[in-house]
């Protein structure tokens, strides 16, 4: 990770997953910038990591029961940037990736992943507008409207 410091934070949201029932099932924590693969089982609303942005390798595991309640998790969130469902039926799974509030929802796929000709970005929280395709130019244009008359036009008095 970038420094120490990122590693004491990741360590204390880890410590109090734990104490309130998280289990860790890989991984463990940071010794100053080192830091192993981490998966937390079990996490709820309760646990401060449960909607914490963790910037290092750390990933949850948040169990629910149904689609449903699946994007009820998936959009308990402040942030929006890209999201993934997985599933055996990809019609179920693409009615549900419609459900989530984020910029991008991936469908039986990673949810890094950036291809040039698609807009970029996230919802709520997660980033400043889209990048990337016909998006970046919307984003960061505006449109100006602008008139030339003749030089020699008469106005109605």
């Amino acid at each position: 990770m970038v420094s120490g410091a990122n590693g004491a934070r990741l360590n204390a949201l880890i410590e109090d997953a734990v104490a309130k029932g998280a289990v860790i099932v890989t991984g463990g924590y940071a010794r100053g910038a080192v830091m192993p693969a981490t998966i937390l089982d079990r996490v709820t609303p309760e646990m401060d990591i449960y909607d914490e942005e963790t910037f290092g390798p750390v990933t949850t595991v948040v169990r629910v029961q149904g689609a449903d309640q699946a994007v009820r998790v998936a959009n308990d969130t402040a942030y929006g940037l890209s999201s993934a469902v997985f599933g055996r039926d990809v019609q179920r799974a693409l009615q549900v990736a419609l459900q989530i509030d984020a910029g991008a929802c991936h469908v039986n796929g990673a949810t890094v992943g950036n291809e040039a000709q698609s807009p970029f970005g996230g919802t709520k929280q997660s980033g400043y507008g889209k990048f990337d395709g016909r998006a970046v130019i919307d984003e960061f244009t505006e449109l100006k409207w602008i008139t030339i008359e003749p030089e020699n036009q008469s106005y109605p008095i």
